[in-house]
């Protein structure tokens, strides 16, 4: 199963984006049909609407000659209805690879614990591990290697930036976050990622001061301010997150070379329409990059 990337070694997650970025190289490139799935079906359990990681798994699982199976809170109710237990068991028998995209982690825990199958982190509240494997090939495509790149992670400490805090130091790149006070990462995520950044020699920086955290950045990279669930907190966090959209002041900081990551949707206040359309922009490589990436897991 796949979780979370906090217990993959470095070689595993540099495998991982070698293999999609062969892939896509053999599909794209090459026009070569590789029927790898092939009579194989994969259950997508969805708690949270998306556009990327259902297009993304739809499309990846076919491509590779398998069958994707889409299941929405209408069609399942994970420990509603039906316990997490006897659906991990059902889905066991009737599919290949479940792919949960779910309110809570625990939820998948649940799963993997009952499941005989592999269960694939389609997004938790804690991590959004299928996520950041797009964003560093994203970035390997893009400067070549990404050992000794800096990565500026400026916004919430939410499930995007912990998948970054638990494998950016394994492959070498520094990670300096900068979140209003109030909005920090998780305490235990953040032990974890100064210990991985202590043991792989890299730089790990936590501040509330978002050019302090731009300061000698190749990438500059935020996320929503108002995830799903958090509606109602909407105008509270606007207000506590003024001073934190991104930029071109924010990259005059950053490297000559910057560019400009989001893993979408995104509003103008998280990052302004020059920076967000401009060519350090590589978002809309980073959305299609989510197909290639899906396939490895």
């Amino acid at each position: 199963s796949f979780l979370t990337l906090k217990d993959f070694s470095s070689d595993e997650i540099k495998h991982l984006l070698w293999v999609s970025g062969d892939l896509k190289h053999r599909i794209k490139h090459e026009k070569q049909y590789l029927p790898l799935l092939q009579g194989k079906s994969i259950a997508m359990i969805f708690e949270k609407r998306s556009t990327r990681t259902r297009m993304s798994t739809e499309t990846g699982f076919s491509l590779l000659g398998g069958h994707p199976c889409f299941l929405t809170s209408q069609d399942i109710h994970l420990g509603v209805n039906e316990s997490s237990t006897d659906t991990a068991r059902v889905l066991s028998g009737l599919s290949d690879i479940v792919l949960a995209r779910v309110n809570s982690h625990t939820t998948l825990e649940e799963l993997v614990k009952d499941a005989s199958i592999p269960i694939i982190n389609g997004l938790s509240d804690l991590y959004h591990p299928i996520q950041i494997l797009a964003d560093f090939l994203t970035l390997q495509e893009h400067y070549g290697s990404l050992s000794g790149l800096t990565i500026s992670w400026i916004g919430d400490g939410n499930n995007v930036l912990h998948s970054f805090m638990m494998t950016a130091a394994k492959l070498g790149v520094h990670l300096r976050v900068a979140t209003p006070k109030g909005y920090d990462p998780d305490s235990s995520i953040i032990q974890e990622a100064q210990r991985l950044s202590k043991q792989h020699g890299t730089q790990f920086l936590l501040t509330s001061d978002p050019v302090e955290a731009a300061r000698g950045s190749n990438v500059l990279v935020t996320d929503t301010w108002v995830s799903m669930g958090q509606e109602e907190e909407k105008k509270r966090r606007i207000k506590d997150f003024l001073g934190y959209q991104i930029t071109m002041q924010t990259g005059s900081v950053a490297k000559p070379d910057w560019t400009f990551l989001h893993c979408l949707p995104r509003k103008q206040e998280e990052v302004d329409d020059q920076v967000f359309y401009s060519p350090r922009s590589l978002v809309f490589p980073e959305a299609e990059n989510r197909k290639w990436t899906i396939m490895v897991n």
